[in-house]
């Protein structure tokens, strides 16, 4: 059986998530999987990005991130998906990419992906589980497989203790109030294996 495909899509303007993201990969390779980071466009103004040099350094600093297309989600058997919150829901840059799905979903091509997700704040309570709830409604519509934490492992209580996928709070400096890095490499690593089972029952 050919190794699980695994597409890491992320939204980040000051690289909180894009880090989440890297540390995925990395446990996600280290399980066998072929792995692409992949950000969504950019569609923020470029006055708002310059505006924030936080920002602004990121925006610069992965420029050579490739951008996700339909063809990544095709490609894929698994997603993970990293985001920060807006107003307890998605950023608009992700929901704009998630909004052009509508072809790959109406010919049943997003049936049975597996998938996980991730998110940041910059509080405790900022909506990190909402916004994880809100990308899982959308995943629930096409039909994919939720393969959230859950408390399946003590190293979830560890990083704060979201079931529903790591979160991290991020204070004013950008800094992560957490530890979640072990969080972040189990989630990616469970979604994995369980990608695996699938591909295993669909052979």
């Amino acid at each position: 059986m050919s190794n699980v495909k695994l597409a890491i899509i992320y939204y980040s303007s000051t690289g909180t998530n894009y880090q989440l993201a890297k540390w995925a990969e990395e446990a996600a390779k280290e399980s066998g999987a072929e792995v692409k980071v992949l950000k969504v466009e950019e569609t923020a103004p470029q006055q708002a990005i310059a505006s924030n040099p936080a920002w602004k350094d990121h925006y610069e600093e992965t420029k050579d991130v490739p951008v996700v297309t339909l063809n990544d989600l095709e490609w894929a058997d698994a997603y993970i998906f990293s985001i920060p919150t807006r107003y307890g829901t998605m950023p608009a840059q992700m929901k704009n990419f998630i909004d052009t799905t509508g072809g790959l979903w109406f010919n049943g091509k997003l049936v049975n992906k597996v998938v996980s997700g991730m998110s940041s704040a910059q509080n405790p309570h900022g909506g990190q589980e909402a916004t994880i709830l809100n990308l899982y409604t959308t995943m629930m519509h096409w039909g994919a497989i939720i393969a959230a934490p859950g408390y399946s492992d003590p190293v979830t209580f560890a990083s704060g203790g979201n079931p529903y996928g790591t979160s991290v709070t991020v204070d004013q400096d950008g800094n992560m109030q957490e530890d979640v890095k072990d969080g972040v490499k189990y989630q990616a690593k469970r979604t994995v294996e369980v990608a695996k089972w699938v591909n295993a029952g669909k052979a």
